[in-house]
């Protein structure tokens, strides 16, 4: 994350037209001996192993937190209360409770002007903005049902290394939080609809990894003549949703399914159509019209790189698709343009706390059985 935050930081101003100019002035990192070339490799002007001295520092506007969930709400916190627009990564935090403490925190800093925003950074690839806006506008009518799925397999490997993703205080959850937040978000970002209700089950596929080995991305292999350690989170999610109206959604989120490396799928089946999406054909949509007269239906294939397509008339010619780090440019463009205007960015941290109660929900119908449970907010957010 620490790279393709940079990248887009570097990056967003040279290709958008932006009110303000970001510069790269401070990395802050666990590892003196490693931070120097990072931050000659990144861009940046200096660095610190003290987090502390990003907030404190009278230079710096933006505090981005690419940390471990365990981090997010004490680095945000004084982020905020030190006058800093924030950026933190998802999901927003690793409870409900820190989630809405530091929710709360971005409503009050917002009054003084303060901007804040949680990282759903797939929202910013063309071709789910060009889903949304069709959903918006009527493509699919009356919407009838969601699908998603979130597909990896860096896991698979029963002896792949124990990392800080696999363990509960630090990550929160497991595959769930990891990526399953990822396709909550966009299901209710693209229907404009929030899970009420849910119904799930959690499963740890793996109980113990190898403490030590070499990591390759997020993969590779562990010491497989060490000790290994106990894995404290789900690899596998499977979870019903209601979402507001009465629609049914299904979810699923794993990281042990072997040849999907990046399979995130969104598809909402409508009354007069349909569209589907998978991040590893990241540039394509599929559009179903089901108005269109019998013998001609079908789904269409539509390349989201025209001008016309979201964010798509800022890169290259069409036809020339864009990767997963301009997800990533895309979201800094779009809170530089924020902070210029004086606007709240989405995901609001109040967005990023509802995905963190569905989060929750999940995790205590596995407990109770499967049972419904429902998603429920705060009087204070009902009233928003």
């Amino acid at each position: 994350m620490g790279a393709a935050h940079s990248h887009a930081w570097r990056t967003a101003h040279r290709f958008f037209d932006l009110p303000l100019t970001p510069e790269l002035r401070t990395l802050a990192g666990r590892n003196l001996e490693t931070l120097a070339a990072a931050a000659e490799r990144y861009g940046f002007a200096g660095t610190t192993t003290r987090w502390q001295d990003v907030v404190e520092d009278p230079e710096i506007d933006v505090v981005d937190i690419c940390t471990p969930g365990d981090t997010h709400r004490e680095i945000t916190l004084a982020a905020l209360a030190a006058g800093k627009h924030v950026l933190c990564e998802k999901p927003l935090a690793n409870s409900v409770a820190e989630a809405e403490e530091m929710a709360a925190a971005a409503r009050e800093a917002a009054a003084r002007g303060i901007r804040s925003i949680c990282g759903f950074s797939y929202r910013r690839t063309p071709a789910l903005a060009y889903a949304r806006r069709l959903v918006e506008e009527g493509f699919v009518g009356e919407i009838r049902q969601v699908r998603a799925q979130y597909l990896q397999d860096w896991l698979a490997d029963a002896d792949a290394p124990m990392t800080w993703r696999l363990d509960r205080e630090k990550a929160g959850s497991g595959a769930l939080g990891d990526i399953g937040a990822h396709v909550v978000d966009l299901v209710q970002w693209i229907t404009g609809t929030d899970i009420e209700a849910v119904s799930g089950t959690l499963a740890t596929v793996v109980p113990t990894r190898p403490a030590a080995g070499d990591m390759q991305g997020l993969g590779g292999k562990g010491d497989v003549s060490g000790e290994r350690q106990q894995v404290t989170v789900d690899d596998t999610a499977l979870f019903s949703a209601r979402l507001a109206g009465g629609v049914l959604g299904s979810f699923e989120a794993t990281r042990m399914a072997q040849g999907r490396k990046n399979a995130m799928r969104v598809e909402i089946n409508g009354s007069s159509g349909s569209v589907a999406f998978d991040f590893e054909r990241m540039n394509e949509l599929e559009i179903y019209d089901a108005t269109a007269p019998a013998g001609r239906q079908g789904f269409t294939r539509v390349l989201t790189t025209e001008p016309e397509h979201p964010y798509a008339a800022a890169w290259w010619p069409t036809g020339h698709g864009l990767g997963y780090e301009h997800t990533f440019t895309h979201e800094v463009v779009d809170l530089v343009r924020a902070i210029g205007e004086g606007t709240d960015p989405s995901p609001t941290f109040d967005e990023a706390l509802h995905v963190q109660r569905v989060l929750a929900a999940v995790e205590a119908s596995h407990d109770d059985g499967s049972r419904w449970t429902a998603v429920t907010p705060t009087e204070q957010e009902q009233d928003r």
